[in-house]
């Protein structure tokens, strides 16, 4: 006879079916890709970004890139060869330990005093250190004796650390830097307006950066400097490229505007948005990985930097709440 009453056992739900992840879906598509293609520090940022996976192993892997002298080296970044600590390389590494909430303490007082040893006379850091122990770099990356200071190389980084709260002696003058730099940019290449966007997002003078990034804006639109409309690809060439960008190279809404809190999100209205974001989402390729708007100048650096490039496409998408799977 059963028991009744108090003494009866509760009844054993029957056990949860496991969620199979769909392999058609862009998430498990690329993963596939970077388990089979990409290094080991963006198969770690994945496993971090998308799998729940640990900061830790992402930090060490970082770590096998950083020189003695504070900074990063060793092909960090694909275009440019070498073990040497490069400004390029060491902007790569802050905005990696600014994914893991890791940007600031001892790791960014090291990187500062390598900042601080490598900038120009005008506080500011230069593309690439020319040196006979540079290592290959890609033909579009511009070697010369005496190399400036550029808003290229030096509003990312600055933008980061003001992300972070961090503050450093260097960081006064190359602010002032690229204040000047954003609010007089006439230049019609899409990528000094990323890196005045990369600088502006988190500047600490809001109302000044909000100015800056309005006139901005209006010079993208004017100077057509983005792709508004990803279905007419016949006029391609009335947008300007940035150099070392060959065809596919073509900026959209979306590659100003990382994510919807970005000061470059009122450039564009929801329609053009929405439609930069379904043109992000089909290019996605049929090995999974998204492509490197770059030309092929050796087999490594391109395929190491389709790693780098799927993984910000994607949280890209997720971050404009777009499914993946």
């Amino acid at each position: 006879m059963a028991e009744t009453g108090a003494s009866a056992l509760p009844a054993i739900p029957p056990p949860a079916t496991p969620r199979i992840p769909d392999p058609r879906s862009p998430l498990a598509r690329a993963e596939r890709f970077v388990w089979l293609n990409a290094r080991v520090l963006e198969q770690r940022l994945f496993a971090y970004h998308f799998r729940g996976g640990n900061p830790d192993p992402v930090e060490t892997a970082l770590d096998a890139y950083r020189n003695e002298d504070g900074g990063y080296g060793h092909a960090l970044d694909p275009d440019l060869r070498g073990p040497v600590s490069q400004p390029l390389h060491t902007a790569r590494a802050l905005r990696v330990l600014d994914a893991l909430g890791r940007c600031g303490g001892q790791r960014a007082e090291r990187v500062c005093r390598y900042l601080t040893s490598v900038s120009t006379p005008d506080g500011a850091l230069p593309l690439l250190r020319a040196g006979g122990e540079a290592g290959p770099a890609a033909p579009f990356v511009p070697v010369v004796a005496d190399p400036p200071g550029e808003l290229l190389a030096t509003g990312p980084v600055v933008g980061l650390l003001h992300g972070n709260e961090v503050w450093h002696a260097w960081l006064f003058r190359a602010t002032d830097f690229c204040w000047q730099a954003a609010e007089s940019l006439e230049s019609s290449r899409p990528d000094e307006i990323e890196a005045a966007v990369a600088f502006l997002d988190t500047a600490p003078d809001r109302p000044r950066a909000q100015a800056a990034a309005d006139r901005l804006g209006r010079l993208v639109r004017e100077r057509r400097l983005a792709v508004l409309d990803p279905d007419d690809l016949d006029d391609l060439d009335a947008y300007p490229l940035s150099p070392g960008h060959g065809p596919g190279g073509h900026r959209f809404p979306h590659d100003y505007a990382r994510e919807p809190r970005s000061l470059a999100r009122a450039w564009f209205t929801d329609a053009e948005m929405a439609r930069s974001l379904d043109f992000l989402a089909a290019e996605q390729e049929e090995d999974g990985g998204w492509p490197a708007r770059r030309p092929r100048w050796a087999p490594a650096p391109v395929l190491e930097a389709r790693g780098r490039v799927t993984i910000e496409a994607l949280r890209t998408l997720r971050a404009y709440d777009r499914p993946l799977g």
